[in-house]
């Protein structure tokens, strides 16, 4: 039988970037799905990419496609023990959303309309120490599908022993692989976005950042990173940089969102060019212009930040001179009592 692997993939990518263990507590609620730096006890990756995917850097991590109603696909997964004992290892599909810019999920067993069309080869593994696993995802969108985009989480699960008596709650691992399903006739819908106003922000901590508006203006989910160059600054500094965009930002088909990129204390002030890139997969844009950083009294947004730390400041000294004047005066009304 001829391997389906090498078949779908001209590469066999076997050792890309893994989803690492975060512990979470059992029944939690919604929350991001970014993986965690590497180094946890197991861990989950993409397996295989599709040959029309393979110069896509989100199809090295993620599931990501557009289908036709009607089609049945095959991604492969691969599961990891980093760990040095030998650990029984679940797998199960769970329902994910895009929820105030950012990729949500519930953990498993929540589900939704993408999950009920995935099927796992393997849904327990015992892993020794240092083995891996190939797992396949088989996805059957009906015929009846609606088109749109959806998503998902396929998640390796490994769980606490059972809870005591008097607790009620265990702790679980959970890594995950994230699916971005776009489902609709003809080829696949484009993906773009724009980036609007580029500005600084002076924090109290008096770090700056640099916020810009990105809007998707595509047809499918963007998941924002980048960086940013300072170019030609004061004193001739030629170049500061490269600072990253804070990653977490996903958004959706026609949704728009402030990204920031922390700059910290060591940007020397005056006026500078930049140059933003933002990219998400195959699609980059990228802006440039001027800023101008500025410490001190003329810096507007700490001024604003420190104004209710004033106010409260203030407040607290006319509460403290009203209550003196006050026991002044009930003492000096006391029957007997004269002035010394």
């Amino acid at each position: 039988m001829p391997d389906q692997l090498s078949r779908r993939a001209r590469a066999s990518l076997l050792t890309l970037t893994f989803a690492v263990c975060a512990p979470i507590a059992a029944h939690a609620g919604t929350a991001t799905a970014d993986p965690p730096a590497p180094g946890g006890r197991f861990g989950i990756g993409v397996a295989e990419i599709p040959a029309s995917r393979l110069d896509d850097p989100r199809a090295r991590v993620y599931i990501d496609d557009h289908v036709n109603p009607g089609t049945t696909f095959t991604r492969a997964l691969k599961v990891f023990n980093f760990s040095a004992k030998t650990r029984h290892i679940t797998l199960r599909a769970g329902g994910a959303a895009i929820r105030n810019h950012r990729f949500t999920f519930a953990p498993p067993p929540a589900g939704n309309e993408l999950t009920s069309w995935i099927r796992l080869s393997r849904t327990k593994l015992d892993l020794r120490p240092g083995d891996s696993a190939l797992v396949r995802a088989t996805i059957a969108v009906p015929a009846w599908a609606s088109e749109g985009e959806r998503y998902a989480v396929i998640w390796a699960r490994l769980a606490s022993p059972k809870p005591g008596p008097g607790t009620n709650i265990a702790l679980v691992n959970l890594v995950g692989v994230r699916a971005y399903l776009h489902v609709g006739p003809g080829g696949e819908p484009a993906t773009d976005f724009e980036i609007g106003q580029v500005h600084p922000r002076l924090g109290v901590d008096g770090d700056y950042r640099v916020v810009a508006t990105v809007t998707n203006t595509g047809h499918r989910a963007i998941d924002v990173q980048g960086r940013l160059y300072l170019l030609e600054g004061p004193d001739r500094l030629k170049e500061a940089g490269p600072y990253p965009i804070a990653r977490g930002t996903t958004l959706a088909p026609g949704e728009e969102a402030e990204v920031t990129v922390p700059l910290g204390r060591g940007v020397p002030d005056g006026r500078w060019k930049y140059r933003l890139t933002v990219q998400s997969g195959r699609v980059s844009r990228t802006a440039t212009g001027t800023l101008t950083l500025l410490r001190g009294p003329a810096a507007p947004h700490r001024a604003l930040a420190l104004l209710p730390l004033l106010l409260t400041g203030l407040g607290c000294a006319a509460l403290t001179l009203l209550a003196a004047i006050v026991y002044r005066r009930v003492r000096e009304r006391v029957p007997g009592r004269q002035a010394g």
